[in-house]
């Protein structure tokens, strides 16, 4: 079966991006297609974002109740500890993945969009040709959103396969694995070495730079360094990894000297990059900027009507920003004003404890910056929740307290990761912040008296 289908907007991707776009045009009545080779959701929803964080979250559980049957100095004891079954946990995971899949298609439904399952291919700017599993299907758009997304990065000498696996086959492991090694310290890395480490595996990090986490400050990374420290993760900074010998990793460590570490499963970490092959973009005559399609302020293209969103126009590779893109997209498509440039885009590290930085830091904002922390150990919520590791800090400018970035490293503060991008998007002072009362007792209370602080005039410190 072969049919040609006209449409006013092409979206290409079915992740927080693409979605999002296709979403906002049905509801603008702009007739859309979209089109996904996997599953509605993207690499976020499906085996990024939503299914780590599922997983992150029963790890602590389980943590927190091995530590209370070795421990009833809170009141509360358990006669055993936990017992854990992976596949059950992984199935659980699966579960809230299906629930938000299908809620994806039903949205999309709702603003009458036309979704196309299979792989499409490019023959020029405007023509997308689509095998699925009925036949081939010619879509011809207007307007064509090019929301490819992203994929793990792979080390040519350790490509993806039996032991070695990516951050999407780390989510779906069966066997909890006795030793897992992971190579490279950024967020992915940590935030899945952590969850394993809490549910029993023994962990190694393999990192090349000279520190964990090295796109934050190292005030920021401090707490999350000692807690690897505390729980006896093995961290090789200044370390190459360089193949396999056998079954066991090949290692240079910061001292030139070779080691050769053994482990049941190694998962690289050390990047992602825009998926910008096998669709056909070699046929639509769009710039380039090095790996990501080149967009201005708008998210246009080099061809006219095309447009580029999410992980294929740049850093940051984050599920909020492609999304915020998608929606401007659409509303430009239906003749709107509108132009990709936020104050500032959080971004949030769920390790051990969590980290979010939002704006500029301390060193990017320079001398003429006022800067001001308030530890969680003074925040009584904090130590009600026995979370008293980390601080909330401020960055404003010396001469009119414009607020310019705000960060913090603690148990539970993904959750202010909102007020913080808010204080920026509105442009507030300091006083604007010392001005607002905060509920007692919460943990947003430290960004209010951190910025007491700046202003010369903490309460609780």
């Amino acid at each position: 079966m072969s049919e040609t289908v006209q449409a006013k907007v092409l979206v290409l991707g079915g992740g927080p991006g693409g979605y999002v776009c296709a979403i906002r045009c049905g509801q603008l009545g702009l007739d859309t297609v979209l089109v996904e080779a996997d599953r509605l959701g993207g690499t976020c929803l499906i085996r990024g974002c939503i299914p780590s964080k599922a997983i992150i979250q029963r790890a602590g559980q389980f943590e927190q109740m091995a530590a209370v049957a070795a421990n009833s100095c809170t009141g509360i004891s358990l006669t055993a500890g936990p017992v854990l079954d992976l596949g059950a946990l992984v199935a659980w995971k699966d579960g809230i993945v299906n629930r938000l899949n299908s809620g994806v298609a039903a949205l999309l439904k709702k603003a009458k969009v036309r979704v196309i399952s299979g792989w499409g291919n490019f023959s020029d700017a405007k023509t997308l040709h689509v095998d699925t599993k009925d036949g081939s299907i010619t879509i011809q758009a207007e307007h064509v959103v090019l929301a490819a997304g992203s994929r793990p990065v792979e080390l040519g000498f350790l490509p993806f396969g039996n032991k070695i696996i990516s951050s999407s086959e780390a989510l779906d492991l069966q066997e909890l694995p006795a030793h897992l090694l992971v190579i490279g310290a950024g967020y992915i890395g940590l935030e899945l070495g952590i969850a394993f480490r809490k549910l029993g595996s023994r962990v190694t990090i393999i990192e090349a730079q000279d520190r964990i986490l090295p796109l934050y400050d190292r005030e920021l990374v401090a707490p999350v360094a000692k807690w690897l420290k505390s729980h006896d993760m093995n961290v090789h900074l200044s370390a190459h990894a360089k193949g396999l010998a056998g079954e066991a990793l090949v290692v240079e460590t910061s001292d030139k000297k070779t080691i050769e570490i053994e482990a049941d499963r190694i998962l690289v970490t050390v990047g992602r990059q825009p998926n910008t092959s096998g669709w056909g973009l070699e046929n639509m005559a769009v710039d380039l900027a090095g790996r990501f399609v080149n967009v201005d302020s708008r998210c246009a293209t080099s061809m006219k009507n095309v447009w580029a969103i999410g992980d294929l126009v740049g850093e940051p590779m984050l599920e909020h920003k492609a999304a915020a893109q998608g929606e401007m997209v659409a509303e430009i498509i239906a003749g709107n004003r509108r132009s990709f440039e936020p104050a500032a885009i959080p971004a949030v590290c769920f390790t051990e404890p969590e980290i979010v930085s939002c704006g500029l830091s301390p060193a990017e904002a320079g001398p003429d910056a006022v800067v001001a922390q308030f530890p969680f150990v003074a925040n009584g919520r904090a130590l009600s929740m026995d979370a008293g590791e980390g601080f909330v800090r401020v960055v404003a400018r010396r001469d009119n307290h414009r607020v310019v970035g705000i960060q913090a490293v603690g148990e539970h503060v993904s959750e202010l990761s909102g007020e913080f991008s808010h204080a920026l998007a509105m442009g507030a002072v300091l006083e604007d912040i010392a001005g607002t009362v905060h509920a007692h007792p919460t943990l947003s209370e430290a960004l209010h008296e951190a910025t007491l602080r700046a202003l010369g005039h903490a309460i609780h410190i």
